[in-house]
């Protein structure tokens, strides 16, 4: 669980809504129902128009690391790519082999089983950084997803400023009617500037982050399998990864 984002998401509106109640204002007066269907209705569905299905669904599928980010263990995979390496120097790379279906990680997995497979070392770098890019750009596209809902919430926003405004123009013989229309036009903008920078906008500098994090990790694992390849020695492979270990 990553406490600094529960942290920042409760701290970003506490900040928010204090300062609204110390100021002297009513909480309830920034809940809006009409207000928040049409910055949100509005801000998904231009959203979703603009994202293919596939996109949508890796958005969705990431969305969790925000408060929930994989797992990513530097230096017990830097011990792991060393031993790795002891096991090859001893046993050759087919003693690899019996490693390959106890490996959870798919990354190191197919790493492993190129090894085992006596790939060339080129070869099996081409093989990995395919896959590193195109994971990579999978995930880049999911959290482009929410930032392109930061992108869109405020001029959805001002959409439903301009219409509350418009309902009080239509109602101004009707004094009765004045204070939802305003209230609604308000209302509509906070929601859109602050669903923006409190919320949209972060969610997608976390997730680029997370997968910028992840990159890094996987070339680590590509070096040392790359170095496992062309025989070298476990000291020096292990000066190599300690790079990554210091970033």
């Amino acid at each position: 669980m990553d406490v600094l984002s529960i942290i920042g998401v409760i701290l970003a509106f506490v900040a928010v809504l204090g300062g609204n109640f110390i100021e002297g204002g009513s909480i309830g007066a920034l809940f809006n129902g009409p207000a928040g269907l049409i910055v949100i209705g509005g801000t998904l569905g231009a959203a979703v128009l603009q994202t293919s299905y596939e996109n949508l669904r890796r958005a969705m599928d990431i969305l969790p690391w925000v408060f929930r980010p994989p797992g990513i263990d530097l230096e017990g995979s830097v011990s792991k790519i060393i031993n790795w390496s002891m096991t090859a120097r001893k046993e050759g790379l087919l003693g690899l082999e019996t490693l390959v279906d106890t490996e959870t990680e798919y990354f190191s997995q197919k790493g492993l089983r190129l090894l085992v497979d006596g790939t060339e070392p080129d070869a099996i770098r081409r093989i990995l950084e395919v896959d590193l890019y195109v994971t990579e750009q999978r995930n880049l596209r999911g959290a482009r997803f929410f930032e392109c809902m930061g992108g869109y919430s405020p001029t959805i926003g001002i959409i439903g400023a301009v219409m509350g405004l418009i309902h009080v123009m239509r109602n101004l013989a009707d004094p009765s009617q004045l204070g939802s229309g305003i209230a609604t036009a308000f209302v509509a903008t906070i929601y859109g500037v602050g669903l923006a920078n409190l919320l949209f906008l972060p969610v997608a500098s976390k997730l680029k982050s997370i997968v910028q994090d992840q990159y890094q990790y996987n070339e680590m694992i590509i070096e040392g399998v790359i170095a496992i390849a062309e025989g070298e020695n476990p000291r020096s492979i292990e000066m190599k990864l300690q790079g990554y270990l210091e970033s």
